[in-house]
């Protein structure tokens, strides 16, 4: 009684007053407790932390490791924490009795000060989130999140559902902070400090489509992440709060305020003195900005036209204008494991993969300076000669589309229009075509390709079009003959513009290309020899049908009768010594089948026509064929991946390449002697004198359409074969003359040439031979060859 009297309150009272205190906590347990039970929806697994599912971007290497691209839906790739460390040791911070890398020291500092105290859940900040931010609605001490629990966010994100009423709004962002904290306890329980550290780095978003820090670091700065320094990692760990607002491209001012809030918050927790921190607050950001774009970049048509084929369904024979070419699809894509491979192979969990979120390492045979020097090839030859030849032609005859009526016209406009971005939009947004047609002829302002770079303009979308209908078109591709490994491959100019891939994807007649292969036939076949005589006149041939053919020569040719060996003819690409061959070997369907062997998979038609290079096929294809020459006699089908790997970096797949015998060792080492005999003395000559290939072993074959629609060349070197081709998006966009394959096409091949012989560390050199077999005979013929002349034509008249 005394004692009640004495304090005031009763034992029951103060029974309820610490159950009053308690009941919160013992709410919170219970919740929790109903959480873990999946009361309030399920939890991640196990199974589920240890492998958690992100969207990886898969990348693309080179053979010599560079990364040359990537597939993303985020554009995200992951690094282990040991990655992230400098080289140099005395860049490593001191932090908590921890060494780290400056990255994560920037981490640390700005989000979790106690990162290292706490298992996942951080009280102390709690408590300071409940006093100031609940109570006195002080929202700028921010949630209290500690690494853990926004890694947990952000690998399994929250519910985004809207809810109209402020209870159910409420209601979900206490469930997910529960479950946000039981993941956060799992993730401590599984992963280190370290590998949470990294985790949370990997997963969060930085901005300008970079998820990661390495695509971040790539982004901005051009580096790996352990090549960041202080200020650059300060600069990504500020980003991460708002990536639009701290951006450092968008808002400079912001991103440097923040960075700078960044360095003295890496002050208070010790991992930077003051002096540090003033100098390097007072250094300005500096970027090397390289967004990553799927237009951008190395090899931007090799890495779609990767992906057009491990994404590939099953050929359609709807696909292909004739059986020929459907069948061969078929069968490539059944003997290919390349072809298809995302559908034709699963993952553990029985689903396909996903080239776009499954973080595969696609390894490729590209050679990244190899890769360069193709590209810088191209774009040379285009600008400084091609695509100005092509202007200053439009200029003199105000004609584009040459020899065609204005109904031809009309519908290479219409087709044009049909394909183009602003219709689709247009149609989808609800226009008539009326409508649609009619904002063609008004003038917008737009941006422009041109060689010298793109062009901010106003013209009309119509205009547009013509403007990139005269730009023309390269494709160039090289590869190892000897592994068939593909080093180089150029589709187009541009493929943010131009996204039709002439290197593998387009088809064109490849003229007198065809002839080393004729040639083949009639040295493996009919037992002549480069010494054969063949009399200069010309080669009439019955033709199944009863009629007589009679092919044409291109410029003034004088038949004088006189006997010359085959090897001259070829040098000279003379149409009536090709046709000869047809006439003796009797059966065009069987030549057909020999170069089809040979590597040539496009359809044939087997007519004597054949022999001038009427039927269609493409750069890569045509190179693949070459390299039958330089690897004695054996085919080997062009090969562009090696291995793949998964996410964690175990082998899924590996590739080798296919090859077959096509012709002896003497014949290919013959034909050798013959294609040099084309660069010593016959059309490829500027090979030489331009390019300055003397004194060395190198052949090759110039290749023109009719009407020079389309300019080709192909080049074999004990070590590397490489092709070109020129000509315009649409075969009425053509050189009126000069458009021959010895100027337009064999430039490209020299100059790449050229780039890599003085490079002196790709494994080929000026030195490098064809293999001679044992006991092979010499062809001294009588009649000695002229070199030809630097510009002498070799353009085909098909028809005559």
């Amino acid at each position: 009684m005394e004692q009640r009297k004495k304090s005031g309150i009763s034992p029951k009272a103060i029974k309820w007053i610490w159950g009053v205190a308690f009941a919160p906590f013992v709410l919170l347990a219970l919740l929790l407790l109903l959480t873990a039970l999946g009361l309030f929806g399920r939890l991640p697994s196990f199974e589920e932390l240890e492998n958690p599912r992100s969207n990886l971007a898969t990348e693309i290497y080179s053979e010599d490791g560079k990364v040359i691209g990537t597939f993303f839906v985020q554009n995200r790739s992951y690094v282990q924490y040991a990655d992230l460390y400098p080289t140099d040791s005395t860049l490593h911070i001191r932090l908590d009795g921890h060494e780290v890398p400056p990255i994560v020291a920037a981490l640390i500092s700005t989000e979790d000060a106690r990162f290292r105290s706490h298992s996942g859940i951080d009280i102390p900040s709690l408590a300071r989130v409940a006093f100031k931010t609940v109570l006195l609605q002080n929202t700028s001490q921010g949630g209290g999140s500690t690494i853990t629990q926004q890694l947990a966010k952000n690998l399994f994100p929250r519910d985004t559902a809207r809810n109209r009423g402020r209870v159910a709004r409420m209601t979900k962002l206490v469930t997910a902070k529960l479950k946000e904290w039981i993941t956060a306890l799992k993730l401590e329980y599984n992963y280190t400090k370290e590998e949470i550290a990294a985790m949370y780095l990997n997963t969060v978003e930085y901005g300008s489509n970079a998820y990661g820090i390495k695509s971040a670091a790539h982004t901005f700065f051009n580096k790996e992440p352990h090549e960041l320094n202080v200020q650059e990692a300060a600069v990504l760990v500020g980003v991460v709060n708002a990536p639009t607002r701290y951006s450092p491209v968008r808002n400079p001012d912001n991103a440097l305020a923040r960075r700078n809030l960044v360095l003295t918050r890496m002050e208070e927790s010790g991992a930077l003195t003051r002096k540090q921190r003033d100098s390097i607050a007072a250094l300005p950001i500096v970027l090397n900005y390289r967004p990553i774009s799927h237009n951008e970049g190395s090899a931007t048509y090799f890495r779609e036209m990767l992906r057009l084929v491990m994404s590939a369904d099953r050929p359609k024979r709807s696909q292909f204008y004739n059986e020929w070419d459907y069948d061969q699809a078929v069968k490539e894509y059944d003997e290919n494991p390349l072809y298809g491979w995302c559908h034709k192979n699963r993952k553990a969990d029985g689903t396909p993969y996903n080239i776009y979120r499954d973080g595969l390492k696609i390894y490729t045979t590209i050679n990244s300076r190899m890769q360069t020097y193709a590209e810088q090839a191209v774009q040379k030859q285009m600008e400084t000669v091609i695509q100005p030849k092509m202007d200053a032609q439009y200029r003199r005859t105000k004609v584009l589309f040459l020899d065609t009526d204005r109904e031809e016209r009309e519908r290479i406009m219409r087709q044009a229009i049909r394909y183009s971005d602003r219709y689709r939009e247009m149609k989808r947004a609800g226009f008539s075509e009326r409508q649609i047609t009619a904002s063609f002829d008004e003038p917008c302002p737009m941006r422009v390709f041109t060689y010298k770079g793109e062009r901010d303009t106003v013209m009309t979308p119509r205009d547009s079009i013509l403007h990139h209908k005269r730009i023309m078109r390269a494709a160039m591709v090289a590869m190892d003959p000897r592994t068939g490994y593909v080093k180089a491959y150029v589709g187009g100019p541009n493929f943010r513009y131009f996204k039709y891939d002439m290197a593998k994807q387009g088809k064109r007649q490849i003229g007198s290309t065809i002839k080393p292969f004729v040639y083949t036939f009639a040295i493996d076949h009919l037992g002549f020899t480069p010494c054969t005589m063949v009399p200069n006149l010309p080669t009439t041939i019955e033709t199944a049908n009863g009629t007589a053919w009679s092919p044409k020569e291109a410029g003034k040719v004088v038949y004088d009768g006189v006997l010359h060996p085959l090897r001259w003819g070829l040098a000279r690409s003379r149409n009536n010594y090709s046709a000869w061959i047809m006439k003796q070997a009797k059966q065009p369907e069987a030549v057909a089948d020999f170069i089809h062997n040979m590597g040539i998979r496009s359809y044939i038609d087997p007519v004597p026509a054949l022999c001038l290079g009427t039927s269609e096929s493409n750069v890569y294809e045509m190179v693949s064929a070459f390299s039958t020459f330089a690897n004695e006699g054996v085919h080997t089908d062009p090969i562009f991946v090696t291995r793949i790997e998964d996410r964690q970096g175990n082998l899924i797949a590996s590739f080798i390449p296919q090859s077959q015998d096509a012709i002896s060792e003497r014949t290919a080492y013959t034909m050798l002697t013959m294609l040099e005999g084309v660069v010593n003395a016959g059309t490829a000559g500027r090979l030489k004198w331009q390019f300055g290939f003397t004194d060395m072993e190198i052949g090759g074959k110039t290749g023109t359409s009719n009407k020079n629609r389309d300019a080709w060349f192909m080049c074999v070197a004990p070590k590397l074969v490489a092709g070109a081709w020129v000509g315009g998006e649409d075969q009425s966009v053509h050189f009126l003359s000069g458009g021959e394959g010895s100027v337009a096409a064999l430039p490209i091949v020299g100059e790449f040439l050229k780039r890599v012989y003085d490079d002196g560390h790709l494994g080929v050199s000026r030195t490098d031979q064809f293999v001679r077999p044992a006991m092979m005979p010499h062809y001294d013929c009588e009649d000695e060859m002229d070199a030809a002349g630097p510009e002498q034509s070799d353009e085909e008249e098909f028809f005559g």
